[in-house]
C-alpha cells in the first residue's frame, strides 16, 4: 500500500491555504515580525500568500507548481535572523495547533522548513 502524502494527510490544498492565511494573519500582527510586511499593497500580499501555498502544497506532495523563485533570493537583504525564525515558526505551530494538525503532520512540516532554513536566514 502506497503512503499518504504530507499533502492528503495536511487535507490537501484548502487545508493548506487555511493553513497559510491563519500563519500570514499572525505574522503580520507580530510586531516583531511586521517589518517584513510593511510596504506590500493588497495585491502583493495576496501574490506572496499565493505563493506560499504553491510552495508548500508542492513541498507536501501536492498537485501544485511552486513558479516563484528560491528562498534565498526571495529573503536576500532582509535580514531575518535566528529570533526572527523562531518567532514565525511559533505562529506556524499555533495555527496548526489551532486547526488540529496532527503531530506527527507538524513534525514533517516542520522538517520540510528546517531543510531551507539556512537559506532563509541571514544571521543565526
Amino acid at each position: 500500500m502506497a503512503k499518504v502524502s504530507l499533502y492528503e494527510r495536511l487535507g490537501g490544498y484548502d487545508a493548506i491555504a487555511v493553513l497559510v492565511d491563519s500563519m500570514m494573519s499572525k505574522l503580520a500582527a507580530d510586531r516583531r515580525l511586521a517589518r517584513y510586511f510593511a510596504g506590500h499593497g493588497e495585491d502583493s500580499r495576496r501574490r506572496l500568500r499565493q505563493l506560499q501555498v504553491e510552495m508548500i502544497c508542492q513541498a507536501c506532495g501536492g498537485p501544485c507548481y511552486y513558479l516563484g523563485r528560491d528562498m534565498k533570493t526571495v529573503h536576500k537583504g532582509l535580514g531575518i535572523d535566528g529570533a526572527d525564525w523562531t518567532a514565525a515558526i511559533s505562529h506556524l505551530v499555533g495555527a496548526m495547533d489551532a486547526l488540529k494538525v496532527a503531530d506527527e503532520e507538524q513534525k514533517e512540516v516542520l522538517s520540510l522548513l528546517n531543510g531551507i532554513k539556512s537559506e532563509i536566514l541571514e544571521r543565526p
